[in-house]
């Protein structure tokens, strides 16, 4: 590693690295018990037509919370921008399959990362390089997945 890298994406907000592991992980927890097919204590394995990331652990809300903090803690302390941001589209595959399939995750959850992940990719636009362009879409995504998300919990609160 050189002593050059470019930590100036680390600066941005502390909401990420704070927020999102519980709020991740509560995702990830939903979405692998419910599965397609809702089999087993974590589903098939499979979410949609992706296969299970064997980089996602398994497990009660709690282990997964706790492997979700240390995996943000090795992204800050030894990642780059790059693998950060391929960690948030991450995040933001999560919030969008929320928004999509009511069954696969947390709306709550999906509305808190959403919010935190839109709101750092909104402030890359004050950063050198080219992290605002690189996520677009993924906030228009994000735009779309939490107007969804809000609709949905007005909508079953007011049932």
């Amino acid at each position: 590693m050189s002593c050059r890298r470019n930590l100036v994406w680390l600066g941005l907000t502390p909401e990420p690295e704070r927020e999102l592991p519980t709020v991740v992980a509560a995702l990830r927890f939903r979405t692998h018990r419910s599965g397609p097919y809702g089999s087993g204590p974590h589903g098939s394995g499979t979410h949609g037509s992706r296969p299970h990331d064997a980089r996602t652990p398994t497990g009660t809300p709690s282990a997964l919370a706790d492997a979700e903090r240390q995996r943000v803690e090795r992204l800050i302390l030894r990642g780059t921008r790059h693998s950060w941001l391929r960690y948030l589209a991450e995040v933001t595959a999560l919030v969008v399959d929320a928004a999509d399939s009511p069954g696969h995750g947390d709306p709550e959850a999906a509305l808190t990362a959403g919010d935190v992940v839109l709101d750092h990719h909104r402030m890359l636009i004050g950063l050198p390089g080219p992290g605002y362009e690189r996520t677009a879409t993924q906030r228009q995504a994000l735009e779309e997945a939490l107007r969804r998300l809000r609709n949905r919990t007005r909508n079953e609160g007011a049932a």
